[in-house]
């Protein structure tokens, strides 16, 4: 295993970027910010080799100009064991739309996530959202991860396609899904029907999933229209909730 002991100090002009800047990195990442045009751009720090894949991923010229860098410098900038492929890109993070404007600009599901704090299952999960054409994910902004370089890289590029919508309190961020004319549905192991038996087809849902390990808060579970379940074998207890996710916005998207 590669020792972190002697890496080099990071620069102290890129690592401790403007107050609200955040490192993306990664291919992925970084093409999708550079070809999403609501994405405020600050500085591309690129090597060589990954200057000329993102050339054949997204024609230059790009929004920022390119810093060509050495590898060393990257793993200087960024955090121990992040897989960079050579390309860093400064940004600012995203301003999503009021949640009550995006429902009435967009047709598919909402997910609405409860306490899911690590940033990798956020990312699988915007991932999975991209994939299968829902509108938003909506969190609780005091209980969810920041827009940060791992968690965009979990993301796939999804991060600059589907809006990550914070709101302070869920339960009236559930009201205003129902006021909405979306159907609210909890995903928990206990649900009395699964959610192909549940009858969805034809209405726009709010799909609500718990925190790794707890599941859905009192209140959060009280304020569902419907709790459902995956049909998974009893010898395993549950999933994990960026697979729960894929697999029930899978159900919906056959449906």
């Amino acid at each position: 295993m590669r020792s972190h002991r002697h890496r080099p100090r990071p620069n102290s002009d890129a690592s401790s970027p403007p107050e609200g800047g955040t490192w993306l990195y990664g291919m992925h990442a970084v093409s999708a910010a550079l070809a999403n045009p609501e994405r405020r751009l600050r500085r591309l720090l690129v090597t060589r080799g990954a200057e000329a894949e993102l050339a054949e991923r997204l024609s230059p010229p790009w929004r920022v100009v390119p810093e060509i860098v050495e590898r060393p410098r990257l793993d200087g900038l960024l955090p121990p064991d992040s897989i960079h492929q050579g390309a860093a890109l400064l940004v600012e993070p995203l301003e999503a739309p009021p949640l009550e404007r995006l429902l009435e600009q967009t047709t598919g599901p909402v997910l609405v996530l409860d306490q899911v704090t690590d940033p990798r299952n956020v990312g699988a999960i915007l991932r999975s959202a991209a994939a299968f054409g829902a509108a938003a994910i909506v969190v609780q902004d005091r209980h969810a991860p920041q827009e940060t370089g791992l968690l965009a890289r979990a993301a796939s590029g999804a991060l600059e396609v589907v809006p990550l919508v914070r709101e302070v309190n869920l339960a009236r961020a559930l009201e205003m899904l129902k006021k909405s004319g979306l159907w609210v549905v909890g995903l928990e192991a206990a649900g009395p029907v699964t959610l192909a038996q549940s009858g969805l087809i034809g209405r726009r849902v709010a799909l609500v999933l718990g925190a790794e390990g707890e599941g859905m808060r009192r209140l959060t579970r009280e304020g569902c229209d419907e709790l459902v379940r995956l049909p998974i074998k009893p010898a395993m207890e549950s999933l994990n909730v960026s697979a729960a996710a894929a697999v029930a916005l899978y159900e919906l998207a056959r449906e």
